[in-house]
């Protein structure tokens, strides 16, 4: 059995370019499938948030039966907080998405940190959707971002735009990632799409939340 480290936004919306917010939060699907996934396994999860906040799932993510299952996870009411996590304890890391991490762990230096350290080690870390956001901050010892030259894909500039807030972001992640050197590949909106580039494990969209915990689970067997 290993231990996962899920680290999940807890930001409650997204400051848009205009300066207005966008009610948002965690992606229901993105959370919840490769919980149920990974935990069916037999692995154990521990969750942590920026500050130990309460995370909270977006609402438009949110399906029937889906605020249940979340209420009945273990540690997504009480999360560790962040900066006291010690990697080093876990055997893999995941983020999952929804616009939240665009807000907090797109700029949160105990996560980029985190990433960091995980990379560095080459422990499996998988990020599925916007939860790429959180490399972003993220550098290697010698200051370049970890993803230059790293194959990755991620929520796509098309699938922002026809979400209708491509517009009005601050910025569109798949070109972020671009910016920074990264490789990215992405196919056609919401189809499901992983990416594995060694312990680099990633998701396009919530269409690929099942495939991505799958890909984490085949890095630990």
């Amino acid at each position: 059995m290993s231990t996962i480290l899920f680290v999940v936004s807890a930001a409650r919306s997204w400051t848009l370019a205009d300066g207005t917010t966008h009610p948002t939060g965690f992606w229901a699907e993105e959370l919840l499938t490769p919980y149920r996934l990974l935990t069916a396994a037999g692995h154990r999860i521990d969750i942590a948030t920026p500050g130990g906040r309460l995370p909270v799932a977006d609402p438009a993510s949110l399906r029937d039966g889906d605020a249940e299952a979340l209420a009945a996870i273990p540690g997504l009411d009480s999360p560790l907080v962040l900066s006291a996590v010690d990697v080093a304890a876990y055997d893999a890391v995941f983020y999952p998405g929804g616009h939240g991490p665009m807000e907090d762990l797109a700029v949160d230096a105990d996560s980029a940190a985190l990433v960091s350290a995980t990379l560095t080690a080459e422990r499996p870390l998988a990020l599925v959707c916007h939860g790429l956001a959180a490399l972003l901050p993220a550098r290697t010892a010698s200051g370049e971002p970890v993803v230059a030259g790293r194959r990755l894909t991620a929520f796509s500039d098309e699938e922002e735009r026809q979400g209708g807030l491509a517009d009005r972001a601050p910025f569109l992640l798949e070109s972020a990632l671009r910016a920074q050197g990264a490789a990215v590949v992405v196919t056609e909106p919401w189809g499901d799409h992983v990416l594995v580039d060694g312990a680099l494990i990633t998701g396009q969209n919530p269409q690929s939340s099942g495939a991505t915990a799958n890909a984490l689970l085949e890095a630990l067997a």
